[in-house]
């Protein structure tokens, strides 16, 4: 059967080329007398989106794109969809399972499907649109590296797309895809793609997201499925196949925190006793000293074994045997770590819960938990909240029903062995069975220990003012040899830092700049300290991530100090994304001196000036946690001066600020006559 000469009758498809039975990249693999695919990495990742998206569709194109359908499963949707008079092969129906699927043409249950390509193997999660299957969602993109979200062009970006995108960001996804499918619908519109990019953008910005790009595509014609697709020639980024071929995996394990659940006690003779289980992060190595939880006895690793032999290192997701120096009591549910690196041990925490049965919570009932390898009893001793995955807003709820999704802490009737789920999945995540019905009946992941409100005030307390407590070993403060009120009084005008935030493209600097002129045409002493100035200098060793800018404005908020104390007007334009560090640098400061003014402008508007082409980069996944794009902004609450530039003009905009600061007693009394 050649490739070239029998085409699909209906879709006008090349049928696939014949390999005994087996898609194409297996069978080539098998002939080929090696398995290259046991050297390949796999990539898992789900796909999910409103209802008729086009989730199944999708994945069949990819299928049948990368060939790894058979021949009789052609076929048979082939016959399905003459019978239905669809005047197409429907790809979607590789992946509905169910005959209430094919039926009603949805995604019910997660569909799970293997494919690979000559670089990278692929499980694919199909989760349901529907509200009322939200947690199929979570089970099918609980192991994910990567999500796909889809968003019908037609439609834009509903309610179910954000939730999909929420709880993906809940989850801890590392990277996700939106998938603005149906493009052909829309005549492939430019400007339809870039609403929905600009809709979503701007909902991410309150999720934890470290990846997120878009894809235009049609599922149905593979327009930039595989290939790029001609009707579209402005977008130049990658296909989806590109993509996920080539992005990122593996950097998100954690290979620092050695955690091993047992599984079982392996003892085939009297001079054997091995413990199985998998290594679910970091490392061990034959030598190190280890301790087992929860009984505190320590030894060494004597071994570490796999089923074809002894090796000399394990790592993440490696199923072995590990055998110890000393003859010490292990079982199933207990855990090995190293000596001087443990878990948290106890049996109350606070936790995200996800309620996926249909009966309510009940706070009474003793639940099941299944935590790595140990089971214990556990109750959910208070209800926080609830989250509203629409708005993001909290609620005070008396229970949860299904699909709710809340903050609660847990109450466990034994310690269990838990790190954070950001810090480490596999021991920051569980389940809860219901103890007569036998069902899983709620999915949560472990913030951390449940704090007394003392704690929590201490917390509070601390993060106010961590740079001003700050301080290198044995250094002396001395005191400013010229008081600020002195040079205040010779400048004749008070000391003040105008703190300018708002996204990339607002016009922070613009207006920063023509402030500052007028200022310093009215005799006021002034310094403007620009973020892309620092970034030159003082802050170049620093990158982009949130710690990183968290360094960078602590050490601009250190830099504006010393030009206030001087008595001048600093005026500071950084993105300055979190609430939290902005307000670092005003407990830096006297009452009354730090003016922040946020700088509104709609994301929209901020992606269309794209003065330094950042946004486009961004967009395009060129720029790695870039504010609105890849990484959030948390606008200002409570700023002392708010101004729109999408609505007014620099000059206006510079009056009324001016004039805020003579209304406070800043500028000299000739500036605000």
């Amino acid at each position: 059967m050649s490739e070239s000469t029998t085409a699909n009758p209906i879709l006008h498809l090349p049928r696939l080329p014949e390999s005994n039975g087996a898609p194409a990249p297996v069978a080539a693999a098998v002939g080929s007398g090696a398995n290259p695919y046991l050297e390949m990495d796999l990539l898992r990742f789900s796909t999910a989106g409103s209802v008729d998206d086009g989730k199944s569709t999708l994945i069949g194109r990819l299928l049948y794109d990368t060939k790894s359908i058979f021949e009789d499963q052609l076929e048979a949707i082939e016959g399905t969809s003459r019978k239905r008079g669809e005047g197409y092969v429907n790809l979607a129906l590789l992946t509905d399972g169910l005959r209430a699927e094919r039926e009603q043409n949805i995604t019910i249950d997660v569909a799970y499907r293997y494919f690979a390509t000559p670089k990278r193997k692929f499980i694919i999660a199909d989760t349901p649109g529907h509200i009322q299957y939200t947690r199929n969602m979570v089970t099918g993109a609980s192991t994910a590296e990567l999500a796909i979200v889809l968003v019908d062009a037609r439609k834009g970006v509903l309610t179910q797309s954000k939730r999909h995108g929420f709880l993906a960001s809940l989850l801890g996804i590392p990277h996700m895809v939106v998938a603005v499918n149906k493009m052909d619908l829309v005549g492939y519109s430019q400007d339809v793609y870039n609403r929905i990019v600009a809709d979503y953008t701007l909902f991410a910005q309150k999720l934890e997201v470290k990846d997120l790009i878009f894809i235009p595509i049609s599922a149905l014609h593979g327009d930039n499925i595989v290939n790029h697709s001609e009707r579209m020639p402005w977008y130049d980024g990658a296909t989806l196949l590109h993509h996920l071929e080539n992005v990122k995996i593996g950097a998100d394990l954690n290979l620092v925190d050695f955690r091993y659940p047992v599984q079982y006690v392996i003892r085939p003779h009297q001079d054997f006793r091995g413990f199985a289980g998998r290594v679910v992060s970091g490392t061990i190595t034959p030598g190190e000293e280890v301790v087992v939880l929860p009984s505190g006895q320590g030894s060494r690793v004597r071994s570490v074994e796999r089923f074809d032999g002894a090796v000399e290192e394990a790592s993440p997701l490696d199923s072995v045997v590990l055998t110890l120096e000393d003859e010490i009591d292990v079982s199933r549910g207990d855990m090995i770590v190293r000596r001087m690196n443990l878990p948290t041990v106890g049996n109350r925490f606070d936790a995200i819960l996800c309620w996926m049965n249909e009966t309510p919570l009940d706070v009474r009932t003793p639940y099941v938990m299944m935590h790595t390898t140990r089971c214990v009893k556990a109750f959910v001793s208070n209800l926080v909240y609830r989250i509203d995955v629409d708005t993001l807003h909290r609620e005070q709820v008396e229970t949860f029903g299904l699909n709710d999704i809340g903050r609660v802490e847990m109450t466990a009737a034994q310690p269990i062995f838990f790190d954070g789920y950001q810090r480490n999945q596999a021991t920051g995540s569980f389940v809860l069975i219901d103890p007569h019905g036998h069902v899983t009946v709620a999915a949560g992941i472990i913030r951390g220990e449940v704090r007394t409100a003392d704690e929590l005030f201490k917390d509070e307390e601390a993060e106010r003012a961590p740079a001003a407590t700050a301080v290198s070993p044995d250094v002396v403060w001395e005191e400013w040899n010229v008081a600020r009120e002195e040079r205040e009084a010779r400048n004749g005008h008070r000391a003040a830092v105008l703190w300018f935030t708002g996204l990339s493209g607002a016009g922070k600097s613009t207006i920063a700049r023509e402030l500052e002129r007028a200022l310093f045409a009215a005799g006021c002493q002034t310094m403007l300290l620009d973020g892309d100035q620092l970034r030159h200098g003082l802050c170049g060793d620093l990158g982009f991530g949130e710690a990183d800018r968290r360094e960078n404005i602590r050490r601009v908020g250190e830099v504006a100090r010393l030009f206030f104390q001087q008595g001048g007007l600093v005026l500071c334009t950084f993105v300055s994304p979190f609430p939290e560090d902005r307000e670092r640098v005003r407990a830096l400061l006297p009452e009354g001196s730090f003016f922040e003014i946020y700088v509104r402008c709609s994301l929209e508007e901020c992606m269309r000036r794209d003065p330094k082409g950042l946004y486009a980069k961004a967009v395009a996944g060129k720029i790695e946690s870039f504010t609105g794009v890849s990484s959030p902004y948390e606008p200002p609450e409570h700023s002392e001066i708010i101004v729109d530039t999408d609505r007014e003009s620099v000059d206006t905009i510079v009056e009324s600020i001016l004039a805020e600061l003579d209304r406070a007693g800043i500028l000299p009394q000739a500036a605000g006559a």
